[in-house]
């Protein structure tokens, strides 16, 4: 191992140690925990209570946003400077979400007596600072790793925060098992079907569809004369799964309860037929699970279109003097790279859509098992592709010398 890479391991370990003693820290005015409190309930009181989710939220809102903006677009694309103008407006939208949901759960626990004896004391304005100054040193902490350690900072908090219910949950079905509640044959199907999903997730990850591109022999001109480059061919790799997993399965669910929502709003959450239609849009609901499919089937396109512009790619080839052999340069290689990205993103929704059902298709035949709900198609996809990640970069580093070259 070498030296350079022994030192991000242990920053790393060190960031994510620092992260898990924040989750014991309770925010201000709670004191200390309750000996009778869960590791859980200690989290939920604690200055990280709100992890970095508002700042994922605030994240993918931004991304949307630069969907239909062109302007937005055009900074993500216009290099280190514009990558850092988006980085800060999504600071500024995280901090509105921040503190719009620290003020709001800080004024609930102001009302549980069990917690609060005295709510006229109880500081709402500083427990609000608090948990917000929290969501912040998160969002530097992942900074930090993914400068200074091993993996992307920000996938490594949300995979942490998955793995520590993995314990807790598998000693509650040990639990049940022992009781009697479940059989040992439910457990078994779900064991097996849990390793069937990491391999198919590897697998999935780690597929490209390969476009071969020749190259047509260049000179370059600089102030050490004339250089040629020789013509030469390449491919251009499409993932499977361009859209990755977190923007199909935040937006999906705000797809479907924002017209109900507004719904309640409007004629009252009592209302019988808005009661009806919470219910049915449930978890373990079948029109849950439908809805749920077709939407994140659909954003699945509409993301990948984002990600994945085949004018910019035809564009790029063009600048190079790059060619897809048999197809002509200009439109009618936006118009193949366009078949090529639909057709493969076609495997990719079907692939993202049966990840996301796999825990309700359980509710639905009634062989669920009590799971946290952390646990599932998509937080096994973060955790996989997290593990994946940090093995490239592992690899990378190990091959790398202090200066930088290659071995």
């Amino acid at each position: 191992m070498s030296r350079e890479l022994a030192r991000r391991i242990a920053f790393t370990i060190g960031a994510l140690l620092l992260f898990r003693l924040g989750t014991q820290v309770p925010f201000v005015g709670m004191g200390a925990p309750s000996p009778s409190f869960s590791g859980e309930h200690v989290v939920r009181f604690s200055i990280f209570a709100l992890g970095i989710l508002p700042y994922l939220t605030a994240a993918i809102v931004v991304r949307l946003v630069s969907l239909v903006s062109r302007r937005l677009s055009s900074l993500e694309r216009s290099g280190e400077r514009g990558r850092r103008r988006i980085s800060g407006y999504t600071l500024i939208v995280t901090l509105v979400f921040t503190t719009f949901q620290a003020y709001g759960y800080a004024s609930t626990i102001r009302t549980i007596p069990a917690l609060v004896p005295d709510p006229d004391a109880w500081p709402v304005l500083a427990a609000t600072a608090s948990i917000v100054g929290g969501v912040f040193v998160l969002v530097w902490l992942s900074e930090q790793i993914t400068r200074h350690g091993i993996g992307n900072g920000l996938a490594l908090l949300l995979s942490v925060n998955i793995l520590v219910h993995v314990p807790v949950d598998i000693a509650g079905i040990a639990r049940l098992l022992q009781d009697g509640q479940v059989s040992g044959s439910v457990v078994l199907f779900h064991a097996l079907v849990w390793i069937g999903v990491v391999a198919l997730i590897v697998f999935v990850e780690g597929a490209r569809r390969n476009v071969r591109v020749e190259f047509a022999e260049r000179r370059l001109g600089g102030r050490l004369g004339d250089r040629l480059l020789p013509a030469r061919a390449a491919v251009l790799p499409i993932k499977i799964n361009s859209a990755g997993f977190l923007v199909p399965a935040t937006v999906a669910p705000w797809i479907l309860f924002l017209p109900v929502a507004g719904l309640a709003y409007i004629f009252g959450a009592d209302t019988p037929w808005v009661a009806a239609a919470y219910r049915q849009l449930g978890f373990g609901m079948l029109a849950h699970s439908v809805l749920g499919s077709v939407a994140i089937f659909v954003l699945a396109f509409i993301y990948t279109a984002y990600v994945v512009d085949p004018e910019h790619a035809a564009k790029s080839l063009a600048a190079r003097d790059g060619t897809i052999p048999g197809v002509a340069p200009g439109e009618a290689t936006a118009n193949y790279l366009d078949r090529v990205v639909s057709l493969t993103t076609v495997v990719g929704a079907v692939y993202l859509t049966v990840l996301q059902l796999i825990p309700e298709v359980f509710e639905l035949y009634g062989i669920g098992l009590p799971y946290s709900m952390m646990i599932n198609g998509g937080g096994a996809l973060v955790v996989v592709c997290t593990a994946l990640d940090i093995k490239t970069q592992v690899r990378d580093v190990s091959l790398t010398n202090p200066g930088g070259v290659r071995r």
